[in-house]
């Protein structure tokens, strides 16, 4: 199993960048799964039901999110019925959609399974105690399990990549939108990253148009964030696992820009 994951895509920009890479990206990897994070895919902010069809054509199987889940009116009218995309599963209960998904490709099947952070964003349930309620659930029927965990604060995604260390297959980091250089497979098995990184607008401030980050900064006054445009940059991380454990045996992290990418 070769996990294919794609850190948070932002914009019109970040879709460009993905429709332009992901083609070599396949033919070099040749991934098992591809998976996403697209909660930013729709102006920075969400998710439609036309940019998820866009990256299933593209060739991602599966799609995660985060704090910008709802930020989009029509996602109330496909998250329930579209099993290839998760939302944090910490949020309450009986909110629509769901927290962790099975996809299947060919003969294999990945579990992803998606988790917010509290620290420095909306206080929702335990993500931790989410964790161990979901694998519970599973009851190890699943060799191949990948965390998203979308969380602002270093330490908490730290924290989480020990707390399921041995239990899940993967857990990447996402939210953030800087790549982490701390990419491991951590003592009992499990491939980590910090933050996987983003994939839009390279010269913005985590693809928002940088000045308008920066009047925020310098007067502390209210200012509308839009999505910056120009040249773009792409992250993600190639993931190896082990078909008889199930853990993790390699990752690789993925960084190229628009001026310079260049597939061997």
């Amino acid at each position: 199993m070769r996990i294919l994951f794609i850190g948070d895509i932002v914009g019109s920009v970040g879709r460009k960048a993905v429709k332009a890479c992901l083609p070599g990206l396949k033919a070099k990897y040749n991934p098992t799964v591809v998976i996403a994070n697209g909660e930013n895919a729709a102006g920075g902010r969400g998710i439609t039901s036309a940019i998820a069809k866009e990256f299933f054509e593209l060739g991602v199987h599966g799609i995660t999110m985060g704090n910008h889940t709802w930020d989009q009116k029509d996602i109330f009218d496909f998250i329930d019925d579209e099993e290839r995309i998760v939302r944090p599963a910490n949020f309450p209960k009986g909110t629509p959609g769901r927290g962790h998904t099975t996809i299947k490709v060919k003969d294999q099947e990945l579990v992803i399974v998606n988790l917010q952070g509290r620290t420095f964003l909306p206080p929702l349930d335990c993500p931790f105690e989410k964790a161990d309620a979901i694998l519970e659930s599973l009851k190890k029927k699943h060799k191949y399990i990948l965390v998203d965990f979308h969380a602002e604060a270093t330490s908490e995604k730290l924290a989480m990549g020990w707390h399921l260390d041995g239990r899940v297959s993967a857990v990447v980091g996402t939210h953030t939108h800087v790549q982490t250089h701390d990419e491991r497979i951590l003592p009992s098995g499990t491939a980590y990253v910090t933050d996987v990184g983003m994939v839009g607008p390279r010269d913005g401030i985590l693809g928002m148009d940088r000045q308008a980050v920066l009047q925020k900064f310098k007067t502390q006054l209210p200012v509308r964030f839009v999505v910056d445009e120009g040249k773009w940059h792409f992250h993600a991380v190639c993931i190896d696992l082990d078909p008889a454990t199930g853990l993790g045996t390699k990752i690789r992290l993925i960084r190229m820009d628009e001026d310079q990418f260049i597939f061997e």
